[in-house]
C-alpha cells in the first residue's frame, strides 16, 4: 500500500505512477551474450535511466570503527580496498528508456573462481540461498571484460543526460566503475572517485536507500521498500541481481513522485559513502 512521507501532513497526495508490472529479467551467460547484446543497444540508444545492482563475494576489509564515527574519507578507503582485490559475481542492469520499455539483464561473471580468489563464505552462503550457483558462474559466465566492451558498446558510459540509479550503491557503483575500467584500481580517494562517477556515469546519479530514509522510518532494504511501495517482484526470477535493479528503479520512480517530482537534494549522495 502506497503511503506518502510523514512530511506531508494535511496536503493531498497525487496518485503514485504506475510502475512497470511483469518485466522479466533476462540472464545473460557467454551462450547468450551476442544476442542479448543486440537487444540492449536496440533499447539503450534512447536509454533515460539505468539502474545497477551487483552481486560481490563479500567485505574482508573494514574501516575499523563504528560507522556513524568515521568520515566518508575512511568509508571510500574501505570501499576501495575490497572493491580492487576482490572480483565482482553478477551484475545486474535495468534500463528504461523514451519509449516506456523498461528491460533488465543479469550479467553472470566468470572471473571469481572460489578455490583461489577472496570472499568470505558468509556472503556466498547468502546468494546461493537467493538462488545463485557460483560454480555456474566459473563455467558458463561471461568474463568481466565482455562485459566492458558492452556498456561502452551499447552507449551507456559517459553518456549525457543519463540518469543513474542504485541501492545502498557505494560497492554497487565502485564494482560498476571496476568493470567499465577494465578492472583498474579505483581513484586514489573519495573526490576522484566521485569525480570519476560524473564522467563514466553521470552527474544524475541517486540512491534509493538514500531517498527512503526520508520516506519511511522503519527497515530500508530494498525488498522492504519495493513491498512498501507496492512494487511486485520481477517475472520468474531470483531475487538476484537482475531484480534487485529492477526494484530499485521502480522504488526510485515511485519515490520520486511522492517527493513532488523534485529530488535534487540526493543526487550523488551515496549510500556508504557520504551517508551512512
Amino acid at each position: 500500500m502506497y503511503r506518502p512521507p510523514y512530511f506531508y501532513g494535511g496536503m493531498p497526495v497525487l496518485l503514485p505512477p504506475p510502475v512497470v508490472v511483469g518485466v522479466e529479467v533476462r540472464p545473460v551467460w557467454a551462450n547468450n551474450l551476442s544476442f542479448e547484446l543486440g537487444i540492449m543497444q536496440q533499447v539503450a540508444f534512447d536509454a533515460l535511466y539505468v539502474a545497477v545492482n551487483v552481486h560481490y563475494p563479500g567485505v574482508i576489509h573494514r574501516a575499523g570503527q563504528d560507522q556513524a564515527s568515521i568520515t566518508a574519507e575512511q568509508r571510500y578507503a574501505a570501499v576501495k580496498a575490497n572493491v580492487d582485490e576482490l572480483k565482482p559475481l553478477q551484475v545486474g542492469l535495468a534500463v528504461y528508456n523514451a519509449r516506456g520499455q523498461l528491460v533488465s539483464w543479469e550479467i553472470n561473471l566468470s572471473d571469481f573462481d572460489a578455490a583461489t580468489d577472496g570472499h568470505t563464505a558468509r556472503s556466498l552462503s547468502y546468494i546461493a540461498g537467493r538462488g545463485l550457483v557460483v560454480e555456474d558462474l566459473r563455467r558458463h559466465g561471461v568474463p568481466a571484460a565482455a562485459l566492458t566492451h558492452a556498456l561502452a558498446y551499447c552507449g551507456l558510459v559517459a553518456r549525457p543526460g543519463l540518469t543513474w540509479i542504485t541501492y545502498s550503491g557505494a560497492y554497487h557503483v565502485a564494482y560498476l566503475l571496476k568493470v567499465i575500467t577494465g578492472g583498474a584500481p579505483l581513484p586514489p580517494n573519495i573526490f576522484a572517485f566521485l569525480a570519476t562517477v560524473r564522467h563514466l556515469l553521470a552527474a544524475h546519479i541517486f540512491d534509493v536507500a538514500r531517498m527512503a530514509t526520508d520516506f519511511y522510518r522503519g527497515p530500508v532494504g530494498l525488498d522492504d521498500v519495493a513491498s512498501l511501495l507496492g512494487i511486485p517482484p520481477p517475472l520468474r526470477s531470483p531475487l538476484l541481481a537482475g531484480a534487485a535493479s529492477v526494484r530499485a528503479l521502480d522504488s526510485f520512480m515511485v519515490l520520486r513522485h511522492l517527493f513532488g517530482g523534485d529530488v535534487s537534494t540526493y543526487m550523488g549522495l551515496l549510500q556508504g559513502l557520504q551517508v551512512t
